[in-house]
């Protein structure tokens, strides 16, 4: 089985300061509270590590050389993993482990997956190149969204794409 051929996946993709994880945000949010086990992964696209909180003892394990390190508590796990090939397929196998209705994914522009497309301004035209976009949500003053025959939201019509992308994840079940 391909990765991801049975896992149910939504990506949120644009440039930088688009509103990506805020769209993610309300996504997690809204889906959670409809039932659903959500997973995440974001792309940190800005180089080199994401920070991690320093000074806890899961940390100090990574920076004495664990290659894998992982907290406990509380009913949450927090594992980081080093590895020089994190490519999103291999997250996605790791993912598989666990019981989800459905993995959004935060950036990743050229992965294959259904698509919800982030527009800043007419300068953003380069993403409606990208494959399978499913909806286009664009800020104020922008006009490229109309290029495409996908269905498009103002990001001030949250009422309206909210239900919509809610639907979308549901029809991907």
């Amino acid at each position: 089985m391909a990765v991801g051929q049975h896992q149910k996946i939504l990506q949120v993709v644009g440039y930088q300061n688009s509103g990506k994880t805020t769209i993610t945000r309300q996504l997690i949010a809204d889906a959670t509270a409809s039932g659903l086990r959500i997973g995440s992964i974001k792309h940190h696209g800005h180089g080199g590590k994401p920070d991690a909180p320093s000074n806890k003892d899961s940390t100090l394990h990574e920076q004495a050389g664990a290659v894998v390190s992982a907290v406990e508590g509380g009913g949450a796990l927090r594992l980081s993993i080093e590895d020089n090939s994190w490519e999103l397929t291999k997250i996605l196998t790791l993912y598989q482990s666990f019981a989800l209705d459905f993995i959004l994914i935060e950036g990743y522009k050229q992965a294959p997956y259904p698509k919800i497309v982030l527009l800043r301004s007419d300068k953003d035209a380069a993403l409606l190149t990208l494959s399978n976009i499913h909806c286009i949500l664009y800020w104020e003053g922008t006009t490229i969204h109309q290029q495409l025959n996908v269905p498009s939201f103002s990001l001030t019509e949250h009422a309206q794409y909210q239900p919509f992308l809610l639907q979308e994840m549901r029809n991907l079940l």
